[in-house]
């Protein structure tokens, strides 16, 4: 699997993503549904009216779900983050930044709605990743190697 980062000269710079992801070679594409800023026990992260800690817990929750295919931030190409206000934009590239590699991040979208799906929410974010075929082979190798041991075990 290939995975290559291009911004053409032709374009504007970006701020903080890649314009062209291409993705090319064996390998599985996973889509992440929209992720909200909520807990596990369903609460929105922080105080009410805190982006930041939205912004932190979606990018957690896209954390774990990557993880739960065998994937992770280096594997996302795309990323599309809904705003209910877009001055929060400053805040949401400090938080990216610590999960994304920020030498070739992923093309990203950024758009301000009126609201999202969730009273108080006040940030989403989905995203689009490509696992290459050797990784992909490895975290299916995952749960039968899980089988194995406790077929020995018994």
């Amino acid at each position: 699997m290939t995975v290559r980062f291009s911004n053409p000269s032709t374009m504007p710079p970006p701020r903080g993503y890649t314009m062209v992801v291409e993705a090319s070679g064996p390998g599985r594409t996973i889509y992440i549904a929209g992720q909200l800023g909520m807990t596990a026990d369903g609460q929105f992260a922080g105080a009410p009216g805190d982006f930041r800690a939205q912004a932190t817990q979606c990018f957690e929750n896209m954390k774990a779900a990557l993880a739960s295919v065998g994937a992770g931030f280096k594997d996302v190409v795309k990323i599309t983050n809904f705003f209910t206000d877009m001055s929060h934009l400053p805040i949401f590239f400090e938080v990216r930044d610590r999960y994304v590699n920020t030498k070739a991040p992923p093309a990203s979208t950024a758009i301000e709605i009126s609201k999202l799906a969730r009273d108080g929410a006040l940030f989403e974010i989905e995203a689009i990743a490509v696992v290459p075929a050797k990784t992909a082979r490895a975290a299916k190798r995952k749960p039968a190697a899980r089988k194995a041991k406790r077929k020995t075990r018994r």
